[in-house]
This record gives C-alpha cells, sequence and structure tokens, in this order.
C-alpha cells in the first residue's frame, strides 16, 4: 500500500496552511481533498483578518485572534516571495458601527468585557461617537450614532489567499490530490489506513482539516468535532470610487473596489440557495451605514456553511487514543490562517499541542 508521512484530509485554508508550513518543515505531506462542488467552508468568507469583538466571554479566543492578526504581516510577505501572489493585506483598523444608541451601548459593553477578561491585554481599542466616526470617515449616513474601533483588524483577497496557499505548497512539494473524499480511516499499530473508492493510503499522521467532514470523520480516531449548521451569505456589488479606507465586520470594500456585504446567520437550514429576505435586510443596513453605496449594482450573491462549534471557538486537538491523529478547525479561517501556520504546524511537527492551546480542546463540549 503507498506510503506517506502525514496525511491532511482537506484542501482547504486550514489544510492548506498546515500542508504548507509542514512541507517547510520537511515533512512528507499528501493532502486528500474532495471536489469543487463540495461545500467548502472556505467559500463562505468576507476575507476579514478581525479580532474586534471576538471573545466575548472567551479571552482565550480573543488572545489567539489578535495574536494571529501580528502574524499577518510575516506570512504574508513569505508567500508573496514564495508564489508572486499579492494577498493585498491591510491592516488598518477595523469599525463596528452601531445604527442605536442601544447599539452603541452593546458595543461599548462588549469591548469593556473584553479588556476586562484578558487582563488588559486587548484594551487597544476605542469607542467613538458620531463625529468622531465622521470625522475618520466622512461618507458615514446620518443613521450612525458611534462605532467602536480597533487597530488589529484589516482584510485581505481571500480568493487570493486560496490560490496562493495552493500554488505555495505544491512548490514545497505536498501532494495534492484532489476528488479524494475519505470514506474511512483505520488505526494501526504504527499510523493509519486512510481510503475511499479512490484506493487507500498509510500515513503516520493523520490531520483532520475537513471543514464539515470533521464530525463524521473524528470519531474514528477517538476525536470529537461537533459543529452547528451556520449559513451565511455575501452580496458583492459593482466596482466603485474608494469610499472606506478601514473595514467592518459586516463590510468591506475590495482593492479592486467591490464592495463585499456579510454576517448573517441561517442555523435551520440545510440548503444553500440564496434568501433575499436576508439580503435585503443586510443591503438595506450597508446603505444606512454608507448611503454612497445605495445605487450601486449587485452582481453576484453567493452562500456558503461554516465551520462553527456550539461555543464558536476552534478545536485544536491530538488524539489520546490514537497518538498522531489530530483534528483542526475553526470559524475564523482567514484570521487564524497566519496562526496555523506559523505557530500550530510547527506544534504538530513536534508531535504535541502547547498548553496555550489546551482552552481549545473539545472536552469543554463535554457538559450536560
Amino acid at each position: 500500500m503507498e506510503q506517506a508521512e502525514i496525511v491532511i484530509v482537506g484542501g482547504g485554508l486550514m489544510g492548506a496552511a498546515l500542508a504548507w508550513a509542514l512541507a517547510g518543515l520537511g515533512h512528507d505531506v499528501l493532502v486528500l481533498d474532495g471536489g469543487d462542488l463540495d461545500p467548502r467552508a472556505s467559500r463562505a468568507n468576507l476575507g476579514l483578518v478581525w479580532v474586534s469583538d471576538k471573545g466575548v466571554g472567551q479571552p482565550d479566543y480573543a488572545i489567539l485572534s489578535r495574536d494571529a492578526a501580528l502574524h499577518w504581516p510575516a506570512f504574508a510577505a513569505v508567500i508573496q516571495e514564495e508564489t508572486g501572489i499579492d494577498l493585498q493585506l491591510q491592516q488598518p483598523g477595523g469599525f463596528n458601527f452601531a445604527l442605536s444608541e442601544q447599539e452603541l451601548e452593546q458595543l461599548t459593553a462588549n469591548m469593556a468585557t473584553i479588556a476586562d477578561q484578558t487582563h488588559g491585554e486587548l484594551c487597544s481599542y476605542e469607542i467613538l461617537d458620531r463625529e468622531e466616526v465622521r470625522v475618520r470617515l466622512p461618507h458615514i449616513g446620518p443613521g450612525v450614532v458611534g462605532a467602536s474601533f480597533c487597530p488589529y483588524d484589516g482584510h485581505v483577497n481571500s480568493l487570493r489567499l486560496f490560490n496562493a496557499l495552493h500554488l505555495a505548497m505544491t512548490k514545497r512539494g505536498v501532494d495534492y490530490r484532489p476528488q479524494r473524499p475519505v470514506e474511512l480511516i483505520e488505526p494501526t499499530d504504527d499510523g493509519f489506513t486512510v481510503s475511499g473508492a479512490w484506493g487507500a493510503v498509510r500515513a503516520r499522521k493523520i490531520i483532520l482539516a475537513a471543514g464539515l467532514g470533521n464530525t463524521r470523520l473524528a470519531p474514528m480516531v477517538g476525536l470529537y468535532a461537533p459543529l452547528v449548521r451556520s449559513k451565511g451569505q455575501v452580496i458583492v456589488t459593482e466596482k466603485c470610487r474608494p469610499f472606506f479606507p478601514s473595514v467592518s465586520g459586516a463590510l468591506r470594500q475590495t482593492g479592486e473596489g467591490s464592495v463585499l456585504i456579510g454576517e448573517s446567520q441561517e442555523t435551520h437550514t440545510g440548503s444553500l440557495a440564496v434568501n433575499h429576505s436576508i439580503s435585503a435586510v443586510l443591503a438595506e443596513r450597508a446603505a444606512r451605514v454608507f448611503p454612497v453605496i445605495a445605487d450601486l449594482n449587485v452582481v453576484r450573491i453567493w452562500t456558503g456553511f461554516r465551520v462553527k462549534t456550539p461555543d464558536g471557538m476552534p478545536i485544536y486537538q491530538q488524539s489520546e487514543t490514537h497518538p498522531g491523529a489530530f483534528v483542526m478547525l475553526c470559524h475564523s479561517g482567514v484570521t487564524l490562517t497566519a496562526l496555523h501556520a506559523l505557530e500550530i504546524a510547527p506544534q504538530i511537527s513536534a508531535g504535541v499541542l502547547q498548553p496555550r492551546l489546551q482552552p481549545f480542546h473539545a472536552r469543554r463540549l463535554h457538559v450536560s
């Protein structure tokens, strides 16, 4: 049977980042991926590198997101050097806009909670009133009563990121095989046998980075990966002149000039069809924040299912019953990409996940 040192199941942002980094550490890596029509979670994102309001009640997640954002410039520079692809990384800071006094009060409370629970590590934020926001962003609408601002936030071109990671990992010698869905993983005395309709391969280590598929695969190696359904929609407009030099949790302007609008969540549907009533709400709120986009044409809308655990935090875990098997999943796939590559991949290489990742063990979800 064919042999591989490390098999990664899943070639999305998570799997590709880990494959690239592990190959750079000298490992022989095989990536088994699905097909282009699979419900890839990598499609359902705005391309945000987002820290701002993450981790309310979850200080470890807040700090992890901040550290990931700090890793991004070095990561983007290496990827561009290896591939020639500019990821269009910008980190000018991000705004969360409030369209009512109640929303502003909630933003203020959330940011204060994060600062308090991280013992001041994430106190680098501002709460701005309407006039302070208008000075920085002249195009805001009259309905904006204030905003929070976090200096770590930014965005990248997520399509370029996906393409660059695949090119970079191939350049480093990763064996990438699409159309290879994994049906069965069997632990052996010296590793694992991974198989599907395409055949089988043996591996010393296996990394489950299959996103939505992790729930089915994880129990085969003594792991647990519960997910909740979380469908999101993204609206893309035609290109226009620059009007928003920063980024928000629900809206950003790309380097090409298009506007991306998102931040919806449906939990009770398995359909990928666009829900136009939700699109209308997203568009109406975006136009209230920036009236200059109200007359832009929408060129496309797409949907996708995100990888989201019951508490929203990632799962990073090595199997206790079958060492060498890891499960890696998260909701913030773009934000955490740099951290996966530069911090977590070396831990997988060493075979030991550091104590910093213990809060992201799935045992936290075994509660009544």
